[in-house]
């Protein structure tokens, strides 16, 4: 009778133990991407900015990991949003440039994951093309007339997915692209509070613009915390892994477009409190390429040999562990002509400049904004910075190196420095190993530029002509070779 006791005891002790934890953590995760369109490393409070106003982000952050190494592949809208959702480097993808669409037979992560029994859901800006709309169970663009960021459907789109299934939602803001007009955080920011970054005039102008796009970055964070909200009211934000980034660089004078920190390195948070507990930082060098891999390793899905990145799963459990030795990053046409390429290692970055010829005034909209026009009045008066004058400089160094672990703003090339000629020789031999390994090339005849340096959108006389694009003659989008890693 006693025995018999016990074998019930043991039996119901047994089936109460599969609590909510052992379930949620047999169930497959949910995932949100937040990426903000044109916004650098350093603008939200948990990334160092103290202007800006991202209470929901920075408090993402402390309960997340803050990657403080985490690079694009491309400072460009369409190039690197379509390099982050196939895990591809832009002239692998057939769209490494401005307002390109890869292949139809190119797949996105979305497409994978929906064929494994995922609910994907896309909110916000596109730009991406076709073949990516393959991968969306349902995909809201719509932005209204009064210049609202495009955030107004998130958490719509949250609370009508079907609950028997998990999620992807690939939650794209307009916040922060310019042009900006008001919005219902407007004078959030104001001028006087703001002390403008060293590279930029440091007058009411450029504090001004500041304001208006810290004001975007803030509706930004405002609609983050209310999918976040919303999930804790569903119960599913325990299981729900979170990322919050961007696709580019500020659209300011010195960011945009530019292959240096200012312009490749992005904001990183990634929560899930399933997985991840306490305030955590990790400085192991991240591609954007990682992130399908990453996702689909952890929803069971194996990534199909399209995808060029590596999950980086290891550094939820060890954000302090090595993860990549190198980065790289390609500057391709967006609105002028360029052709650039980087190589980050956790002590240098190495740049090739195939055409010094040419300023580094970044985009259309960043030559047309009141902060480059302060800059333009300090350089007529030669009252510029050295660093401030760099947009202008023409030629530019063919290439550069800088050592990144005294030098983490990128300002001194030292690519002349004797003492670093081996340092110079063994970046340049990696990054022309990736060129060669991703079939990369530097075309004849490049899409030239579309507009002239001047403010207001002054289009050339090789508006709307297309050159050839990178990689395109070597059928670089039939080749799924990474590169060293």
């Amino acid at each position: 009778m006693k025995y018999s006791l016990l074998i019930l005891l043991i039996g119901l002790f047994s089936c109460s133990q599969p609590s909510q934890e052992t379930a949620q953590s047999s169930a497959p995760p949910n995932f949100i991407i937040f990426i903000a369109d044109d916004l650098s490393f350093d603008d939200f409070g948990c990334t160092g900015n103290p202007y800006v106003k991202t209470p929901n982000i920075d408090q993402l952050a402390k309960q997340g990991i803050n990657f403080s190494n985490f690079y694009l592949t491309a400072s460009s809208c369409s190039p690197s949003r379509n390099s982050i959702i196939t895990g591809r480097y832009p002239h692998n993808t057939g769209a490494p440039e401005l307002h390109q669409t890869p292949p139809d037979f190119m797949q996105s992560f979305p497409e994978l994951l929906k064929v494994n029994g995922y609910y994907t859901g896309q909110s916000g800006k596109f730009h991406m093309g076709p073949y990516a709309r393959r991968g969306f169970d349902i995909i809201n663009e719509k932005r209204s007339d009064t210049g609202d960021g495009g955030e107004e459907l998130w958490v719509k789109t949250i609370q009508e997915r079907p609950k028997d299934k998990p999620f992807m939602m690939w939650f794209a803001a307009f916040d922060a692209h310019r042009a900006w007009g008001p919005n219902e955080f407007s004078g959030t920011h104001h001028p006087d509070s703001i002390v403008a970054p060293f590279y930029l005039d440091e007058g009411f102008e450029t504090r001004e613009d500041l304001g208006k796009y810290y004001d975007e970055i803030k509706r930004f964070d405002h609609y983050i915390g209310e999918v976040v909200a919303e999930l804790k009211q569903q119960g599913a934000y325990e299981n729900t892994f979170i990322i919050v980034m961007a696709d580019n660089g500020r659209p300011f004078p010195h960011s945009k477009t530019r292959v240096n920190d200012r312009g490749m390195k992005s904001p990183f948070i990634v929560h899930w409190p399933e997985r991840i507990t306490g305030e955590q930082a990790s400085e192991s060098l991240v591609s954007a390429i990682d992130i399908a891999p990453t996702l689909l390793s952890l929803a069971g899905v194996t990534p199909t040999e399209q995808f060029q990145g590596k999950s980086f799963d290891p550094l939820l459990s060890n954000p302090d562990q090595p993860f990549r030795n190198y980065v790289f990053a390609e500057h391709n046409w967006h609105d002028y002509e360029a052709h650039e390429r980087m190589v980050r290692s956790k002590d240098f970055m190495y740049i090739k400049n195939s055409r010094p010829n040419l300023p580094q005034m970044g985009p259309a909209d960043a030559v047309g904004s009141p902060s480059n026009a302060a800059l333009r009045a300090r350089q007529k008066n030669g009252t510029l910075t050295a660093i401030q004058a760099d947009i202008y400089v023409t030629p530019r160094p063919h290439e550069e190196l800088f050592d990144c672990s005294y030098d983490p703003l990128q300002l001194k090339n030292i690519a002349s420095v004797p003492e670093v000629a081996d340092d110079l020789s063994e970046m340049r031999d990696i990054l022309e190993e990736w060129i060669t390994a991703t079939s990369d090339n530097v075309p004849d005849s490049l899409t030239t530029s579309w507009y002239t340096y001047d403010p207001g959108y002054v289009k050339t006389e090789s508006h709307s002509v297309r050159g050839e694009t990178p990689g395109e003659s070597l059928n670089a989008t039939k080749n799924n070779n990474p590169g060293p890693f």
